[in-house]
């Protein structure tokens, strides 16, 4: 199986145009591998139909999960349902962090309990690199930022639901390869496609 890129950490990367606090340029929250909590409403039997949906449609269009936008963005809403407040805990620790290095010379570490979680903060001996760890509520890590870079890490609640929306979506794009119709909701059950030819015996 396949499982989408989205499920590997953000290497290093530098947005740009986003803000910045702190002198910390801001991750583009917008962007399709930053998942920060959003609930959207829709149940997970809506999602489950959407995502075979697009299954059937990135196969006629010859895509393949994250060669597809709609597939992006569907990950992007479907993962974010359980995803941490990543916005949230990187401007509020970026917050805490500006106000404790400022006007400071030498080296600091230091830790701040944020609403959503926690930061840990370190200023490295060259003294032009900082080094912050974002963790959320669990104590699971959410994103680093180091040398003008940052790095997104994936809970296990993301991981799972990614991996979740990867199946559903591989054995849909695997019917539609098939020539297999999308079959009604009502008909076809994740756990047991099978149930629409019972149904007609």
């Amino acid at each position: 199986m396949q499982v989408s890129s989205s499920n590997v950490s953000l290497q290093n990367r530098y947005f740009s145009g986003t803000g910045s606090i702190g002198g910390i340029h801001l991750p583009d929250f917008n962007d399709k591998y930053v998942f920060s909590k959003k609930k959207s409403g829709i149940s997970d039997e809506e999602y489950r139909k959407r995502i075979r949906e697009q299954a059937y449609e990135d196969f006629a269009k010859g895509q393949f999960q994250n060669k597809s936008e709609g597939f992006n963005r569907l990950m992007k809403s479907y993962t974010s349902e359980v995803s941490p407040d990543r916005k949230g805990i990187i401007t509020s620790g970026l917050k805490a962090v500006s106000g404790n290095r400022q006007n400071v010379l030498k080296s600091i570490d230091f830790v701040a309990t944020l609403l959503e979680g926690k930061v840990k903060y370190q200023k490295l001996p060259s003294g032009n690199s900082d080094y912050i760890e974002f963790y959320d509520k669990n104590g699971e890590m959410a994103a680093t930022y180091s040398n003008n870079g940052w790095t997104m890490y994936t809970t296990n609640a993301e991981a799972s639901r990614q991996t979740e929306m990867c199946m559903i979506y591989n054995e849909a794009w695997g019917n539609a390869r098939r020539g297999i119709p999308l079959a009604g909701e009502e008909a076809v059950s994740v756990e047991s496609p099978q149930n629409s030819f019972d149904a007609k015996a």
